[in-house]
């Protein structure tokens, strides 16, 4: 398992990994708007030579506080400890900028993303009523918090 940052030059591979773990994936120039923000930052799973990309995570640090944006596995990689692992590393690049505590928002309908969360320290803050749109009918979203720094 390898982790490592990324920038601008990963955007169509994070656009590719996207669209294997979600039904409504981002662009490339989605991506590439996204880590041209202040405090963006991604971080990219790969495994095997030569190197398969497995997941990654994107997050934004700023003004002491962090957000996971997204983060997808390669469905053919999950439940083998790929997500974990990229949050870890995205907590402590979090705190490396200062940051003091990471949100999220998940589908309160996704189970599994929830589990992950829940295992690598984040709790439900709140809920964000019909935040997802979908064809049938807008879904609610978790807040969910983890303390960095402690």
């Amino acid at each position: 398992m390898i982790l490592r940052p990324v920038g601008l030059e990963a955007c169509f591979i994070l656009a590719d990994l996207h669209d294997r773990a979600f039904e409504r994936p981002w662009t490339a120039l989605e991506f590439e708007d996204l880590l041209k923000s202040p405090g963006v930052f991604a971080v990219l799973g790969e495994a095997g030579e030569p190197a398969v990309e497995k997941g990654f995570i994107l997050c934004r640090s700023i003004a002491g506080e962090a957000e996971i944006l997204t983060l997808g596995v390669d469905p053919a990689a999950r439940r083998r400890g790929w997500g974990a692992a990229l949050v870890e590393m995205a907590a402590g690049l979090a705190t490396e900028t200062g940051a003091e505590a990471m949100f999220l928002e998940v589908a309160a309908d996704n189970l599994a993303a929830i589990g992950l969360y829940a295992a690598t320290g984040f709790a439900r803050v709140g809920v964000r009523m019909g935040y997802y749109p979908h064809p049938d009918g807008a879904k609610d979203a978790l807040v969910m918090r983890r303390t960095l720094n402690s």
